[in-house]
């Protein structure tokens, strides 16, 4: 098993920032990654529609034989992470907790802002997690929808970025917290202007956190790959006119084995 790829899935290609990370952290182990790009945003789809595409996600990467699941998909795990845990035997981690253990171990407050998507932030995914870790912090999530199509437009400096980045942002400001947790794979890309905003505080970025983690689990379950060339496939279930510019924009690095794949349903698993 331990010469056996991790597995890393998302909605789309943004995902590819946590394979950024992982490659750093572990620059030996080799990755399969699939973005459901048809499908996404899965941010927009009913708690059912994620589930049953979390499971074929999931299901794709198990048939590939990988020795370890990384949900990147922040909607995926906001919702669906038990149920896939309980479907699969493989081990799985979600893109939420190591994120909220590390901005607590940051805080000194406890006054900690996160920022996501809509479905994150509404599913209340971040505060059942900060509960279940630590109950002395107070816990601010904000939405930034835009943030999403700016990064993918490539307007990462530009002057509506800004504005919509100061509009989202100065509530958090005004309310003091001492730490943010950057809850979505594309807002690393945007750090410069947040930091122009938010200015000296602790700042978390969670696609290097689930990096951290998974470096540890493999290494407390003996699966590490010390000898591996660090390969990287990378599976879309759509090439959109601009996926390639874009993904190198994540991945911070050409896209050279990447490949258009179907996914098989599951019948009958909600």
């Amino acid at each position: 098993m331990n010469n056996n790829p991790v597995g890393i899935f998302d909605s789309g290609i943004g995902g590819l920032t946590v394979v950024k990370a992982v490659k750093r952290i572990l620059p030996h182990e080799d990755i399969i990654y699939l973005g459901d790009t048809a499908r996404l945003p899965y941010g927009t789809k009913s708690t059912d529609a994620i589930i049953q595409f979390s499971l074929e996600d999931t299901q794709f990467l198990v048939d590939r034989g990988v020795k370890y699941v990384v949900i990147a998909c922040y909607s995926s795990a906001s919702v669906a992470l038990d149920i896939i845990k309980t479907t699969f035997s493989v081990p799985i981690i979600g893109v939420i907790r190591p994120g909220v253990r590390k901005a607590l171990q940051m805080t000194k407050t406890g006054r900690i802002g996160v920022i996501g998507t809509s479905l994150t932030i509404y599913s209340g995914a971040y505060e059942k997690a900060f509960k279940e870790i630590s109950a002395q912090s107070e816990i601010l999530g904000k939405a930034c929808p835009l943030f999403v199509p700016l990064v993918e437009e490539g307007w990462l400096d530009h002057m509506v970025t800004e504005l919509v980045a100061r509009d989202y942002l100065t509530p958090l400001k005004r309310d003091n917290v001492d730490t943010l947790l950057l809850g979505c794979t594309h807002y690393p890309l945007l750090m410069k202007v947040i930091r122009q905003i938010m200015g000296d505080i602790n700042y978390v970025d969670a696609s290097t956190e689930v990096g951290v983690e998974l470096a540890r689990s493999l290494r407390d379950l003996d699966l590490e790959n010390h000898e591996g060339k660090g390969s990287t496939a990378i599976y879309l279930t759509d090439l959109s006119m601009n996926f390639k510019e874009i993904g190198e924009r994540f991945l911070g690095e050409p896209m050279k084995n990447f490949s258009r794949v179907s996914l098989k349903g599951r019948e009958g698993m909600k």
